[in-house]
């Protein structure tokens, strides 16, 4: 069990990837959180429980696959059959 630490709630500074992307912490990109103020408050998540979010993503994404859907598709199988339906009509 992890213990509650006061330094771990601040998120480190932001890095400015592109215009409307930031990273703080390393291959986790976000929305840069000030262009979206005029629209949604913002809430402040600590740095632990954003870590956290992260690392339960694909845990998360993989049991709605198997709850909700009936087979995989990879985007190559659906390019062929775009390529091979444009090929049959000129």
């Amino acid at each position: 069990m992890q213990g509650y630490r006061r330094a771990d709630q601040t998120p480190p500074p932001a890095q400015r990837i592109t215009d409307l992307v930031v990273m703080r912490h390393e291959h986790i990109y976000e929305v840069d959180p000030d262009l979206m103020t005029e629209h949604v408050e913002q809430q402040h998540i600590p740095a632990w429980d954003m870590l956290r979010m992260v690392d339960s993503r694909l845990e998360w994404l993989y049991m709605l696959q198997a709850h909700f859907s009936d087979e995989r598709v990879s985007g190559e199988e659906l390019l062929a059959e775009i390529e091979a339906e444009e090929a049959s009509h000129p």
